[in-house]
């Protein structure tokens, strides 16, 4: 959920729909949420994934929420740490903490935190926001942070689950990126703009580096990687295609466009027509059967376990909410 601004929207009303499609999602016996962050564009309004995450946490019951991502580059990760053990404790451990580097947007200047941090500093913070989250105390001696050691209040380990923390996953784009999550054992969540061969040649490496990682050969296969893409569900294939046609091309032309670099650098951004095109032949876009056909296409050739759809491609709350049901009632049982 990137609670997204379509032309013509209010920011309330894409954050209104995000809410409520959450509270449909569990309805609907979905798993889980996830939820993006971003700053100061329409692409999406929610700029603390960890703040809406509190108040989803709050209004469900049984559902996971997770971040897709928190921004590392542009927050203290004690400070997200915290903000990660109280949810897991608080919430009966149903929170799971997506984190990524981000990009070299202006955010970087207004949180203060430098180019420096996106290009070169998200592994010692990733490092730190980790061991937070497994160690009951933690000092710092690094480029970035440094202090003395201090306890972890509250301990994510104090939580009545059987989990000592909340599960860390770490949003991949390249092999660097893929060999930071498989040195430290966590798990990817990989793009949607990305296809099935190369998300398959991604568990691959990640599997080769976890295990020449000394990780143990069962958490290696049983690693719940995250794979985020659209699903958009009608009678006849051509409806749901034309519905996503119409509406996420004016949203993906204003909200790509309205980022803005730290350093002034060029950023070509995608045709939205030409995007929107390929999401809708990479992702569950179609009948009922064929969603979910290819969602077992996807985990077969990939080994991906899990599945972050975005739901949201048609701009409006009620058929939003249509296709989150449909897609609890009429997918998940084909998945068994």
């Amino acid at each position: 959920m990137l609670a997204a601004q379509f032309p013509g929207q209010g920011q309330g009303e894409a954050l209104h729909r995000a809410v409520r499609s959450a509270e449909v999602a569990e309805e609907a016996g979905l798993d889980a949420v996830w939820l993006a962050e971003h700053h100061f564009v329409p692409y999406g309004t929610c700029p603390s994934a960890v703040t809406l995450a509190a108040l989803l946490l709050g209004r469900t019951r049984r559902l996971r929420v997770g971040t897709a991502v928190s921004v590392l580059s542009t927050v203290h990760p004690v400070a997200l740490g915290e903000q990660a053990a109280l949810l897991h404790v608080t919430s009966g451990g149903r929170f799971s903490l997506g984190v990524g580097r981000g990009g070299p947007w202006v955010d970087l200047e207004v949180f203060g935190s430098g180019l420096q941090a996106y290009e070169t500093g998200f592994p010692e913070s990733l490092d730190l926001l980790v061991r937070w989250l497994r160690e009951p105390s933690v000092e710092a001696r690094g480029e970035r942070f440094a202090f003395r050691e201090v306890p972890v209040v509250p301990r994510p380990s104090e939580s009545l689950t059987e989990t000592a923390g909340p599960e860390v996953v770490l949003a991949c784009t390249s092999p660097a990126s893929v060999r930071m999550a498989a040195e430290r054992g966590l798990p990817m969540l990989l793009g949607m703009h990305v296809g099935d061969e190369e998300k398959a040649e991604m568990v691959s490496l990640w599997r080769r580096l976890a295990r020449a990682a000394g990780h143990p050969p069962e958490r290696v296969l049983d690693a719940a990687h995250v794979s985020a893409g659209i699903c958009q569900i009608a009678d006849r294939r051509t409806d749901a295609v034309e519905t996503l046609m119409k509406a996420m091309p004016g949203w993906l032309k204003q909200g790509l466009g309205a980022h803005v670099t730290v350093d002034g650098r060029e950023r070509p951004m995608r045709d939205p027509l030409a995007y929107t095109e390929l999401l809708c032949g990479l992702h569950p876009v179609g009948t009922p059967r064929l969603c979910a056909d290819r969602l077992a296409a996807t985990s077969e050739r990939t080994g991906v376990s899990r599945f972050a759809l975005l739901t949201e491609g048609s701009g409006d709350l009620a058929a939003t909410e249509e296709n989150i049901r449909r897609l609890g009632a009429e997918v998940l049982p084909h998945l068994g």
